[in-house]
């Protein structure tokens, strides 16, 4: 499988880049584990924020409201009961939930292909040569990408997500950076385009292709942001 290639400048070059087809030609039959994936990615994301106050923990409420007996109302010990308007709250959220959900690291890269392989039948990866930062500064970044014809969310890959790249890229709209290891679903699955710079995509190649180490092979958080 092969798709064009672009020079930093953004003159079409002459020849295209192969692409693994063990990567980016797989048989996606079954969409489950992209699924899973990408809920995973989010719920990684979710911090835990919200927290409500138990009726021990509302200000005020320390003395009885009325006596226990003759006042002909029911009896109440405390104007923060949970029944009370400004009580506390029964079983609320405490702020100390845990959203985490892991994934296996075969499986997390499995997702990961699965998206890549739609993406290629999309048509929407695009190979950079390079992307020297010491030349291209956000305008001449800006119009490669006019060049090469991209609109909508970009996502552009590198082999090192350094500050020089960040910079450059830092005041374009719907454009995101990430390094290639860090490559998950979510960022795949919701770009419009995907940037790959050559030697980004052997970074690609090679982690996607070897086998999970050991300690790896049982679980592993999916990463909520590279």
């Amino acid at each position: 499988m092969s798709v064009t290639t672009f020079t930093k400048t953004g003159t079409k070059a002459t020849t295209t880049a192969k692409l693994d087809k063990n990567i980016f030609a797989i048989d996606v039959t079954n969409h489950e584990l992209l699924k899973q994936a990408y809920l995973a990615h989010l719920s990684n994301r979710r911090i835990a924020n919200a927290k409500t106050l138990k009726r021990g923990e509302v200000r005020g409420g320390g003395i009885k409201p009325w006596a226990q007996k003759g006042t002909g109302r029911a009896r109440v010990g405390s104007i923060r009961s949970p029944l009370w308007r400004g009580g506390g709250i029964t079983f609320g959220p405490t702020g100390n939930e845990n959203y985490k959900h892991n994934l296996t690291t075969g499986s997390k890269r499995q997702a990961v292909r699965q998206a890549l392989s739609l993406a290629a039948e999309a048509n929407k990866i695009i190979v950079l040569e390079a992307i020297d930062t010491k030349v291209v500064k956000t305008k001449q970044m800006a119009e490669l990408l006019t060049k090469v014809g991209v609109t909508g969310s970009t996502l552009l890959v590198v082999d090192n997500k350094d500050d020089a790249i960040v910079r450059v890229t830092r005041n374009l709209k719907k454009i995101k950076v990430t390094q290639a290891t860090y490559l998950n679903v979510f960022d795949v699955l919701n770009a419009d385009h995907i940037i790959v710079t050559a030697e980004a995509l052997k970074l690609v190649s090679v982690w996607l292709t070897k086998a999970p180490k050991a300690e790896d092979a049982k679980t592993a958080t999916v990463k909520g942001d590279a």
